[in-house]
């Protein structure tokens, strides 16, 4: 059959696909045949980004159309970033959150992208001054959302510079504290088109910037005023916005019933209410919200709410989208569950963590209607059994998350039921020292398990391990924290039948040696491992993980008093994606510490508490050599007065923050 070419076809080159074998030769006449559209939608259908590596690997062609197709990129080294803009013309989102810094460099890079770029996230960021900012918006006319959470050295001048991106529809300045109402007064007038921001823990926020941004920013969906000392001035005025569908107002002192009353009027389209730590809020001003929103979807109304109600239950009856309440710390009676389960048939998340009066009746009752619950968080319920669990598996089919944190009296028997849940993802038993290895076999029989934490468990062992290992091949993560039961025959059942693992807790499971961590380096996926105090792993331990764990990006080395300078070489040499590392307590020296500290160039947190064969000019050396990349170090209070300033002042300009610490060396 011959294709007609899609008039988007464009010319390529000729192929080169490897050497001119057999195999080699249908490849090409196959990829010849088909257009670059085509090549692209099949790319695009690559969710895995460990199956896109794999395919640009294939050949030439894959890579050329990989790098046509690609939208979006993370920037891990600053030296790299020309190169990667300059190979990757389509790109729409570049993140810079994991890069040591942004900086007249950076955006310069971004000049390559003048058409294309939408998105830009510098989350973290060091560095982000007003005049980089106002080159970007210069520079990106299309640009329609920045994230500059955490960007510590945000203030007025470079919330001025961003006003300068008319597109803009998405910002998010959590925790900027430097904003104030100029600053916002900036943003509004410049960016009318903001469809979303968040101002969450910008303190300096008052009624004045919130009043003027919803004069001019009409299109707002999305606000978040979280932690904002403002009045019900502001929310006055907040309920006026038409197009709002998401307002999340966690822990406004300020907040109260009269503050919630403006929202009755529906003149909004609310979906998603977080009234979370909000002291004054009662089910009068809740009350006043749902009758003013038959679109109401969610309800956020933990910690401090202590007066739920019948009638504020009965009226969610109306609400035909509503799927998810959250009711964390709550005084929740049985006849207030029961009303939630019988007036909310289509709820699909419920959070009631450390609830008091959550009995297995109360369960009951609140389930028997909830055929469709997908999430149910019950985190420190402590009064539950086995029963609850049964009736949960009985009327939950749907079920993908379950949390049972601290529930003691869960037991096989509970597990036994949960194991007919098998759409199940994640399940978190967390200190449930009913927990044993033959809950494990029931448990195991949930093949789609992606989260398991077993935390505290001290009755499993590697029996139970086993059976997660053979079973549950999807496993991505795995916290076995303080499971003094397993060792390293355990270790070898998950690392060969869960290839998939990204995040692995193995802290305080004092049995393991280096055997265990060598069966772990053939995780090629884990990103993420915690082996604090595993005081039988020496060098040879260490030296497999670096070799083996290639995408390693965390490491905790807490307390392994074994590894010395020959294990810390091994991950200078092979472990270069490393971002975060923990030595405190470790067996390093001067010289151990100057070498990780100098050759790891993408490493940003270090935590280096008690370090006892390091001396102040090894610390000196060693911090010196980093200062470029370090975004946070965590240090013993007692170097403050002996490091250098001039270091000091380095790392502050830099935006690397100092933590220090007061600790005892306390040896176990």
């Amino acid at each position: 059959m011959i294709m007609k070419k899609n008039r988007m076809t464009t010319t390529r080159p000729p192929l080169m696909c490897c050497s001119s074998t057999s195999s080699t030769s249908s490849t090409s006449s196959i990829l010849t045949v088909l257009t670059d559209d085509l090549l692209i939608r099949v790319v695009s259908k690559l969710d895995d980004s460990d199956d896109v590596k794999n395919l640009r690997l294939v050949c030439k062609e894959f890579l050329r159309i990989e790098s046509i197709q690609r939208k979006k990129i993370r920037v891990y080294r600053r030296e790299s970033l020309n190169g990667l803009l300059g190979k990757y013309r389509s790109l729409e989102s570049v993140d810079f959150s994991v890069c040591p810094a942004f900086d007249s460099a950076a955006v310069a890079g971004l000049v390559f992208l003048y058409g294309s770029l939408k998105k830009l996230v510098l989350c973290r960021a060091s560095r982000v001054r007003s005049a980089e900012l106002e080159a970007v918006a210069s520079c990106c006319p299309y640009l329609e959302e920045i994230d500059l959470s955490y960007c510590c050295g945000v203030g007025d001048r470079e919330a001025s510079a961003l006003s300068g991106a008319k597109g803009l529809r998405d910002l998010k300045l959590v925790k900027c504290l430097g904003v104030t109402d100029v600053g916002l007064a900036k943003i509004a007038v410049g960016c009318v088109s903001l469809e979303r921001l968040s101002l969450k823990w910008c303190l300096e926020i008052t009624d004045l910037g919130i009043e003027l941004l919803v004069n001019k920013c009409v299109n707002l969906r999305l606000l978040d005023v979280s932690y904002l000392k403002v009045t019900w001035r502001s929310f006055h005025s907040i309920s006026s916005l038409k197009n709002l569908e998401d307002l999340s107002m966690v822990a406004c002192p300020f907040l109260d019933d009269e503050g919630l009353h403006f929202f009755k009027n529906g003149n909004n389209s609310l979906q998603k209410i977080d009234v979370t730590r909000c002291d004054n809020v009662s089910s009068s001003g809740l009350l006043a919200v749902v009758e003013g929103h038959s679109s109401l979807q969610q309800i956020s109304a933990s910690y401090y709410f202590n007066d739920l109600t019948e009638p504020l239950i009965s009226k969610l009856t109306g609400l035909k989208n509503f799927n998810s309440i959250k009711l964390d710390r709550a005084c929740v009676s049985t006849s207030v569950l029961r009303a939630v389960g019988l007036n909310c048939k289509n709820l699909l998340e419920i959070g009631l963590i450390k609830c008091e009066g959550v009995t297995d009746e109360v369960i009951k009752e609140l389930v028997s209607g909830l055929g469709n619950l997908k999430t149910l968080d019950l985190t420190c319920c402590s009064a539950i059994t086995d029963a609850a669990l049964a009736a949960i598996a009985e009327s939950c089919k749907k079920l993908t998350c379950i949390k049972l944190e601290s529930c003691e009296f869960i037991t096989e028997k509970g597990l036994s039921r949960l194991g007919s849940c098998s759409l199940l993802e994640e399940v978190d038993l967390t200190d449930c020292i009913g927990v044993n290895d033959n809950g494990l076999k029931y448990l195991s029989k949930c093949s789609e398990l992606l989260r398991l934490k077993l935390g505290l468990c001290s009755n499993i062992s590697d029996k139970g391990l086993c059976q997660i290992g053979n079973s549950c091949k999807k496993l991505m993560e795995l916290d076995l924290y303080r499971c003094a039961g397993i060792s390293d025959d355990g270790l070898m059942a998950i690392s060969t039948g869960c290839k998939k693992l990204k995040k692995l807790n193995l802290c305080y499971c004092s049995q393991i040696t280096d055997r265990g961590l060598k069966y772990v380096s053939t995780l090629e996926k884990l990103c993420d491992l915690e082996m604090r105090r595993l005081t039988k792993v020496s060098n040879a331990g260490i030296v497999a993980i670096a070799a083996g764990c290639k995408s390693l990006v965390e490491l905790d080395l807490k307390r392994c008093y074994s590894i010395n300078d020959t294990g810390f070489w091994a991950l200078t040499q092979y472990s270069p994606n490393l971002r975060q590392i923990t030595l405190s307590y470790c067996s390093i020296s001067d010289m151990g510490l100057r070498m990780v500290m100098a050759n790891m160039k993408c490493l940003q947190d270090a935590k280096l508490v008690h370090l006892a064969q390091v001396s102040v000019e090894g610390f000196e050396m060693a911090l010196r050599a980093s200062r470029e990349r370090l975004k946070k170090v965590k240090l013993l209070n007692s170097l403050k007065h002996l490091l250098s300033k001039e270091l000091l002042l380095m790392l502050q300009s830099g935006g690397c923050q100092v933590r220090w610490v007061d600790k005892d060396f306390l040896f176990g």
